[in-house]
């Protein structure tokens, strides 16, 4: 039996009923189905065959700049008990909060983008919660009374959750310098036999030179996340994600599962992708400059071709508290990564620390008796004269 992927984008809500009995149906991850918990049946989804579109930043922004319309917040009427309510300003999906039925809304009363594609949940709640302990029982320095919450059957939330992807074709033009490692002899001063004598010794030193040019990079699909429940560094260290698969946006996945509207706005996230590109434009040039050290004085980046997509991807959610603090902690909703927030056992590391003392301060006798620190010379190193350059504002489209 399948369901049809028909869903109206200016139907406000959507509910997913079993076409065998009338009861409610839930995606279940890993497969292409949605199953009835009451009949058992297996409603299939049926496949959208469409490509995954790029929209171009540029004519996105600048409608986005002339339509600032206030969003409404719609209310949700459940066919299955009658209950009216709204979700969380944050959510267009989730369960009915009086009898549990799953409700899509659309997003088109709240958000003027879309989600256009999505990643699937591969893996369910029982997968999830192993992978989480698996993670929390490697963390060395964690309270024992935190291991213990992984034994628990606290229940994990399946998100789907707002990102933005760009590509982008870059163009940067540089200026600064190259710095090349030759060496001089020296005389320096070292203690031999406890004695102090006097050694030649070849001493490292840098030439620069001025140098100019340009890189070019082409970046496909930097991801970055628009919601603003999980801190960014949460959500970047989900990746990677096999964006790859992503496929048409269909309700029909979201059944069961909670979903948020982007809570980071497109020009917002550009900004955000700029830096990341920012950032490998800087190891380009570097590379580009050569030498044993590179000092980049200025960089110009000129952004053409630049484009965007909106889709959600899946992750498992949770939060624990621990001596009155509330730690949360995500699962990818793909590959099972585990990623999150923990508090440290002082006593652990305390104890740990002792031990290294321990270790050194034994390890420094046993060195000091055979008399290894007399031919030891503490020699200052020229430091690395490359300097971090910061990035003004990016060039234009």
């Amino acid at each position: 039996m399948t369901v049809k992927g028909n869903f109206n984008p200016w139907q406000t809500q959507q509910q997913f009923p079993c076409r065998q009995c009338g009861a409610v149906l839930k995606y279940a991850p890993g497969t292409t189905h949605l199953q009835c918990a009451h009949c058992g049946t297996e409603n299939l989804i049926e496949l959208r065959r469409s490509s995954i579109e790029e929209y171009d930043l540029k004519q996105a922004l600048q409608t986005l700049s002339e339509n600032r319309a206030a969003p409404s917040s719609p209310s949700i009427h459940c066919d299955e008990c009658g209950a009216g309510f709204q979700f969380e300003a944050k959510n267009h999906a989730g369960e009915c909060p009086f009898c549990g039925t799953p409700i899509v809304t659309s997003t088109a009363q709240i958000k003027p983008i879309q989600p256009k594609s999505l990643l699937p949940f591969s893996i369910d709640e029982a997968k999830a919660r192993q992978q989480f302990q698996k993670w929390i029982n490697r963390l060395w320095f964690a309270p024992n009374a935190v291991k213990k919450y992984a034994r628990s059957d606290t229940k994990l939330t399946g998100v789907y959750l707002p990102f933005w992807t760009f590509d982008s074709q870059t163009s940067s033009s540089y200026s600064g310098e190259r710095g090349d490692v030759y060496y001089v002899q020296e005389q320096v001063q070292v203690v031999r036999n406890n004695r102090l004598v006097t050694e030649t010794r070849q001493v490292p030193k840098v030439r620069w030179t001025p140098v100019s040019g340009q890189v070019q990079r082409f970046f496909d699909d930097v991801l970055v996340g628009a919601s603003n429940s999980l801190p960014r560094k949460i959500l970047d260290t989900l990746q990677p994600w096999d964006l790859h698969a992503l496929i048409p946006y269909d309700e029909n996945y979201l059944s069961g599962f909670r979903s948020e509207y982007y809570q980071v706005e497109l020009a917002d996230g550009f900004d955000v992708a700029r830096q990341v590109m920012d950032n490998q434009i800087y190891r380009d040039i570097c590379h580009a400059i050569g030498g044993d050290h590179q000092r980049i004085h200025n960089v110009n980046t000129r952004h053409s071709g630049t484009t965007y997509k909106h889709c959600l991807l899946p992750v498992w959610s949770a939060a624990f508290r621990y001596q009155d603090q509330s730690y949360r902690f995500v699962i990818n909703g793909r590959t099972g990564k585990v990623q999150g927030e923990r508090p440290y056992s002082i006593w652990k590391i305390t104890f740990a620390v002792m031990i290294a003392l321990a270790f050194g301060g034994g390890g420094y006798y046993y060195l000091k008796q055979s008399g290894a620190l007399e031919n030891v010379q503490i020699q200052q190193w020229p430091l690395n004269a490359a300097q971090p350059y910061r990035y003004g504002p990016s060039g234009s489209f």
